[in-house]
Formats: C-alpha cells, sequence, structure tokens
C-alpha cells in the first residue's frame, strides 16, 4: 500500500512539472487517502500482533 501511495506521489509530481494541474491534484488526492490508510493498517497489525504474542 505504501508503495502505491508513492507511486502516485510521483505522477503527481511529474504531472505537476508538465502542468497538468488536475491530475497532479488527483494524484496528490489518492496518495493521501493510500498513505493514511496504511498507516492505519500498520498501527492495527502492531497493536494485534503485540497482543497475539503476549496470549502465547
Amino acid at each position: 500500500m505504501l508503495y502505491y501511495a508513492i507511486v502516485f506521489l510521483i505522477i503527481a509530481l511529474i504531472a505537476g512539472v508538465l502542468g497538468f494541474a488536475g491530475i497532479a491534484g488527483a494524484a496528490v488526492g489518492i496518495a493521501k487517502i493510500l498513505f493514511f490508510v496504511f498507516l492505519v493498517l500498520f498501527i492495527v497489525s502492531l497493536l494485534l500482533g503485540r497482543r497475539s504474542r503476549t496470549d502465547l
């Protein structure tokens, strides 16, 4: 998921340099959403991973 966020960020940077403002804005929005979803899933996996180890 983090990979896709970085890909969309790179697409946004390239589109911004080339002057495609609409595409750049959309790509930045998608990159932000994917990054925050990645952070939430990462934190949830850390918490659940720790909890399952203490249950043993």
